[in-house]
């Protein structure tokens, strides 16, 4: 390799479940997600294969009424969907970090 070639940034993901590893090249190039590459193929992966690739482990929001739980790969929209939820039905929901036991309680807010 010289100076003058480019250096290989495409980012990889693997599967020990799957025994298998993937650049994300696809992701990058024919559906443009950018900087979400790693998301959006973890998010795929785990609709088609009932589980996420190696070192992915979700935010996972449970509503205490509705019977299905959300999840999200980052804080943020873990966050916003529990609170909007809580808000806009009323109910309590259960934020669960990733790798932590300990789960947050987001209750609705009080009207006055």
């Amino acid at each position: 390799m010289s100076d003058d070639d480019p250096i290989e940034m495409t980012p990889t993901v693997s599967c020990s479940r799957c025994d298998r590893e993937w650049e994300l090249s696809y992701e990058l190039d024919d559906q443009a997600a950018g900087n979400r590459a790693l998301e959006q193929f973890a998010l795929d992966h785990q609709r088609h294969t009932g589980h996420y690739p190696d070192e992915v482990t979700p935010w996972i929001a449970n509503c205490r009424h509705c019977p299905a739980g959300e999840r999200f790969l980052a804080e943020r929209p873990a966050r916003r969907f529990a609170r909007t939820h809580a808000r806009h039905t009323g109910h309590e929901l259960t934020l669960q970090p990733p790798d932590s036991e300990t789960d947050e309680r987001i209750e609705p807010p009080v009207e006055p």
